[in-house]
């Protein structure tokens, strides 16, 4: 019979070590952990677990495959659904997804599915097990653009159809938000994103870097002379969004796009890279969700004394994952919760000085459900700091649907597209992930691509 009401804990760096370092922070289960916490799944029939994955993983099944040591089947598993096992079992917010639907979490911990999935794809990357390919290709040409989350799910469900596939990707490294978002103690690049990268390409993938759609060539063209019969975008939502408060545009004051794509993509916490970014003494972050949490970590790795993060409502509405608040929270970083910017201080060279806020209260609930802040007037107070880091949002950039005939978006600039196949206005166009909906999760984006790619065959063979 399953095992206690607790999960099998993971082991992790200790929290003034990896406060310094950018070395992954959770060390992921050995074999016998691993085999320990599956125990505990009750292999339910109705399975609520696999509802609550946006890519339906078969959990019960690959977890039974986990207690009987047959690793390389519980990866054929994952593999059936999941293109990015060791990505997502790394950054995916289970605890609102599969493990909040599990029915051993309601007398006590939910088996740990995200953990269990890590363990099994860092086993299959160790062990040399790689997905298998389509055993004959089917004569038709599609085009991915971005090679994110998305694009990579949409691209290898199609190679898996038979499809020949090729990736278009703008910067010169492939991955997107896994690669320039991310950082490295969460997920690290060369051991878990290029990796899974390879184990796409490995299915017959082409992956072009370099490439700008809408500048190195448009999306008209692709289908037009360049043979492609559908396009998948999943170009991500890459243009970060700024409050319009005083000041903004003084030295020292960064999204949070800027910041981490020099340290993620750019690797400028290393030596042996020469990538200018300020290192900040005192830095305020200001919002709540997970870019939110990895500016802050990274500003605290970097070497700040204080890094705060500032967000208008409580605690309690952070919309970031548990495990990144609990984590930012261990490595000193502080919170200041109902706290608005009001201005950012700048001396006569314009370098920041200090940043201008006010206390909050909240108020009735707004179209989001959480309760409104509100500000209390006079509560006017100054945080000393010499960097600020906008960490707002992001949303899509404009090149591709001003480039592209009859692609219609909506008044956030995002592709609009049907959410259950991703079809867009453009005939043989469909599109997924940030670019449609605005930064979300990598899971959300990943269950987009699967989507589109279901849709894309069926239009392809009824053409």
């Amino acid at each position: 019979m399953a095992k206690g009401l607790n999960r099998v804990p993971v082991r992790e760096q200790e929290p003034k070590v990896r406060a310094t370092n950018f070395d992954e922070v959770c060390l992921g289960y050995n074999k016998d952990e691993a085999v320990e916490e599956a125990q505990r799944c009750l292999g339910c029939k109705n399975a609520k677990c696999i509802t609550g994955c946006p890519v339906n993983i078969n959990i019960p099944a690959f977890i039974a495959q986990v207690k009987e040591g047959n690793f390389e089947e519980a990866y054929k598993i994952i593999g059936e659904s999941s293109a990015l096992p060791a990505v997502c079992g790394r950054v995916c917010p289970q605890e609102s997804q599969c493990e909040g639907k599990c029915v051993r979490g309601i007398k006590g911990d939910a088996v740990s599915i995200g953990k269990l999935e890590r363990f099994v794809a860092d086993w299959a990357k160790e062990n040399g097990i790689k997905p298998v390919p389509a055993a004959e290709k089917n004569g038709h040409k599609i085009a991915v653009i971005g090679s994110g989350p998305a694009g990579l799910t949409c691209a290898g469900d199609l190679a898996k159809l038979g499809y020949d596939v090729t990736i278009f990707e703008a910067l010169h490294k492939a991955g997107g938000v896994l690669s320039y978002g991310i950082p490295e103690f969460r997920l690290p690049k060369d051991k878990v994103v290029a990796a899974e990268i390879e184990n796409v390409k490995s299915l017959g993938v082409k992956i072009e870097t370099n490439v700008i759609i809408g500048k190195s060539v448009t999306i008209d063209e692709l289908l037009k002379d360049e043979g492609f019969e559908a396009v998948f975008i999943g170009s991500g939502a890459g243009l970060p969004m700024f409050m319009g408060i005083p000041g903004e545009n003084a030295n020292g004051v960064f999204s949070a796009n800027e910041f981490l794509t020099r340290i993620n993509l750019m690797k400028a916490y290393r030596d042996d890279y020469d990538t200018p970014i300020r290192k900040g003494k005192n830095v305020a972050v200001v919002g709540g969700g997970n870019v939110q949490m990895d500016a802050a970590r990274c500003a605290k790795r970097m070497g700040a004394d204080e890094v705060s993060i500032v967000y208008r409502r409580s605690e309690k509405e952070l919309p970031a994952r548990l495990e990144e608040i609990h984590h930012a929270k261990e490595e000193g970083v502080v919170f200041k919760f109902l706290t608005a910017p009001l201005e950012v201080l700048s001396d006569e060279n314009f370098n920041v000085t200090g940043f201008k806020c006010q206390k909050m209260e909240l108020g009735e609930p707004d179209a989001s459900g959480r309760r409104r802040p509100v500000e209390i007037p006079g509560s006017d107070y100054t945080i000393d700091v010499d960097t600020v880091i906008m960490a707002l949002g992001t949303s899509p950039n404009p090149l591709i649907s001003s480039t592209t005939k009859g692609l219609e978006t909506n008044k956030w600039r995002c592709i609009v597209a049907d959410e259950h196949n991703g079809k867009t206005t453009k005939e043989g166009v469909y599109a997924g992930g940030d670019a449609v909906t605005g930064a979300a999760t990598v899971i959300k984006a990943m269950g987009a691509g699967k989507a589109a790619a279901k849709a894309m065959d069926e239009y392809i063979r009824n053409k």
